[in-house]
């Protein structure tokens, strides 16, 4: 759960990132059922410096079809939902502007019934000094809906290391507190000592002096 919420994050910064830092990242392919998830999609331009402008289409075949849905078409800056299926689940959250490189979607409320084969297809035009080139590029998400979410080994590994190292520096601070309690001990014996031999001397000294004085 937390590595899949921190792809999250990590997934919904990058699609935000400006135009001249493009990097394509591939979606996420687990949902859970009842929350909500990003659909992602994103295709730089291989030369960031020509202008262009896009579409996006979304499609989705549910397994065991074989014909795919369409679902979602966006042309800056109008969205449209073209599935009843999804009707007031569907919101744009990719690039807000006419020259798209990132086509991603949420889903709101996912359920069981989501899990497929979605396909994202951005419809690119290169708007070159001499003419114009279209370019299509599509990419495929296979979406598992689960009830809960499941953690990945990364995960666990990283929870048991945490808990041992929080085990370990609780030990050593543990070792530490006895190591310094006792050196602190035995600093305040020797003094005590020191001092009950200076006391000693000087009691011998006083008396060493009154004998003196009595013999005179």
């Amino acid at each position: 759960m937390i590595c899949h919420l921190t792809l999250g994050v990590v997934f919904s910064l990058l699609v935000c990132q400006c135009h001249g830092a493009c990097s394509e990242v591939d979606s996420l392919t687990e949902a859970v059922a009842g929350e909500g998830f990003l659909l992602g999609c994103i295709s730089c331009k291989r030369r960031e410096e020509v202008s262009a402008r896009a579409t996006v289409d979304w499609h989705f075949r549910p397994p065991g079809e074989e014909e795919f849905r369409h679902i979602f078409h966006y042309d800056h800056p109008i969205a449209d939902v073209l599935h009843e299926d999804f009707s007031d689940r569907l919101d744009w959250h990719g690039t807000q502007d006419s020259d798209v490189s990132t086509g991603t979607i949420y889903i709101h409320n996912v359920t069981f019934n989501d899990t497929g084969t979605y396909r994202c297809t951005i419809h690119r035009t290169l708007i070159l000094s001499q003419y114009d080139e279209h370019v299509t590029v599509e990419k495929e998400v296979e979406l598992s809906v689960v009830a809960v979410a499941n953690q990945e080994l990364t995960a666990v590994i990283s929870e048991i290391m945490m808990y041992v190292l929080i085990v370990v520096l609780q030990l050593w601070l543990i070792v530490t507190l006895v190591y310094c309690y006792k050196k602190i001990s035995k600093e305040q014996e020797a003094r005590e000592a020191r001092k009950a031999l200076k006391a000693q001397a000087e009691l011998l000294e006083s008396k060493d002096s009154c004998d003196g004085v009595q013999l005179e």
